[in-house]
C-alpha cells in the first residue's frame, strides 16, 4: 500500500519522496555552492511536488557529485553555509529533508556524513558512514554507530549510506534500535542495480521494516548513476520504484504502525524476535544464546576469515597507504542532547 504515493494519506502514515537527483560535477567551491542551491531548489519542489510530503530524501553525493575528492575547499562543516542552507530550506518548506555531505574532520580523513534536519531546522539524525566503499572511497570509517531518531508523525527513523546495504548487521541494528523506516541514500552506478534490489528487500524482509532507498542519477560524463529510487515493505515486496529519469521524486506513503503490529504479533518470520528465541515452541522462551562463531569472534577481537584477502588498502584506486589507526568510537552529540 502506498496511499497511491501519498495523495491519499492515512492519519498513521508518513509521505517520503525520494530524489533521483541528477549526478552533479563539483570541482570548485563556486561550483559546491551552486550544487547546494541546486539541492534547496529541490527542496521547495518536493514540497510543491506534494502537499502531503513529510521528507525528502537526497542520495549520496548530492552536494559533492563523485570526484570522490578529498580537496579541504570542498569539505563541508555542520556549521558552514551549505548545511545552514539546507536548515533554512526545510523551514521555509515546512518539510523534513534527509542530505549528504562530505564533512572535514581535522583528525584525519573526511567524514561521509548523512543529516536528517526536521521542519524546524533542527538536526535530528546525525550519522557518518560506517563502511566507506573499499577500495574506491578514502573518507574515515564511521565511529558514532547508527542512531535513530524519531521523524514525523512519530516514526522511528534510521539511515545508512549505500554500501552499508551490503552488509545485513547494518540493518539489524537500526531495527534492533528501534527503527521502522531505513532510509539508503547511494551514489551507485548501473553494475550495483541487482545487488541494490535484492538487498533492500532483504534487509526489509529480515527485520520487519520499510526500507527507502535512491540514488543519483543520469550522468556526469565520466560516471553513470542508476536511480532506482525504491520503497520495500516490511514483507520485503516492493511497494513502488523508479528507474533512470534525472530529478524525478519517488512517493510512497509508510505505516509505521504496521510495522509495530506485525513485530508485535507475528509468529511466522518474526525474524528480529527469532535470532535471540530459537525453537520457542519446543524450549520455554526459546534458546538465548549466541550460536554464531563469527560474532563470537569479533566481540572477541578474534575475528578472522578462513581464505585469504589480497587487496588490503586503497592503492589500487590511487590511494596512498594509511598510516594511522583506527582512534576508536565516539558519543555522537546529538543523541547525547536528546538523552
Amino acid at each position: 500500500m502506498s496511499g497511491l504515493g501519498g495523495l491519499n494519506k492515512s492519519p498513521n502514515g508518513v509521505v517520503i519522496g525520494l530524489v533521483q537527483l541528477q549526478l552533479p560535477v563539483v570541482e570548485t567551491p563556486a561550483q559546491l555552492e551552486a550544487q547546494a542551491e541546486r539541492i534547496c531548489w529541490m527542496v521547495g519542489k518536493a514540497r510543491r511536488n506534494l502537499g502531503t510530503m513529510d521528507l525528502v530524501v537526497f542520495p549520496e553525493y548530492a552536494l559533492h557529485g563523485l570526484s570522490m575528492s578529498t580537496a579541504p575547499e570542498l569539505m563541508v562543516s555542520l556549521d558552514g553555509p551549505e548545511v545552514a542552507s539546507f536548515k533554512a530550506a526545510c523551514i521555509e518548506h515546512r518539510i523534513w529533508g534527509c542530505f549528504s555531505i562530505m564533512e572535514a574532520n581535522p583528525g584525519g580523513n573526511p567524514y561521509n556524513t548523512g543529516l536528517i534536519i526536521d521542519d524546524q531546522g533542527q538536526i535530528q539524525l546525525y550519522y557518518r558512514k560506517l563502511h566507506p566503499w573499499v577500495p574506491v572511497e578514502a573518507w574515515e570509517p564511521g565511529n558514532m554507530g547508527i542512531p535513530v531518531c524519531t521523524g514525523p508523525n512519530g516514526s522511528k527513523i534510521a539511515l545508512i549510506i549505500c554500501h552499508d546495504g551490503m552488509f545485513p548487521e547494518m540493518a539489524r541494528e537500526a531495527a534492533y534500535k528501534g527503527a521502522e523506516i531505513i532510509l539508503r541514500t547511494a551514489g551507485y552506478t548501473a553494475p550495483i542495480r541487482h545487488a541494490w534490489k535484492i538487498t533492500n528487500q532483504a534487509n526489509a524482509f529480515q527485520n520487519l521494516a520499510y526500507t527507502a532507498s535512491v540514488c543519483l542519477c543520469g550522468s556526469d560524463g565520466s560516471f553513470d548513476s542508476m536511480g532506482e529510487g525504491m520503497f520495500c515493505s516490511f514483507d520485503g515486496t516492493v511497494i513502488t520504484e523508479g528507474g533512470g529519469r534525472p530529478d524525478e521524486i519517488i512517493t510512497a506513503e509508510l505505516r509505521p504502525d504496521l510495522v509495530r503490529e506485525a513485530r508485535a504479533l507475528w509468529g511466522v518470520e518474526n525474524n528480529p524476535y527469532q535470532l535471540w528465541h530459537r525453537g520457542y515452541v519446543a524450549v520455554k522462551g526459546g534458546a538465548q544464546d549466541c550460536p554464531y562463531t563469527f560474532m563470537q569472534d569479533m566481540v572477541a577481537g578474534r575475528y578472522q576469515l578462513p581464505w585469504v584477502v589480497q587487496v588490503t588498502d586503497g592503492t589500487p584506486c590511487g590511494f596512498a597507504p594509511p598510516k594511522r589507526s583506527y582512534r576508536g568510537a565516539e558519543v555522537n552529540p546529538f543523541e547525547k542532547q536528546k538523552a
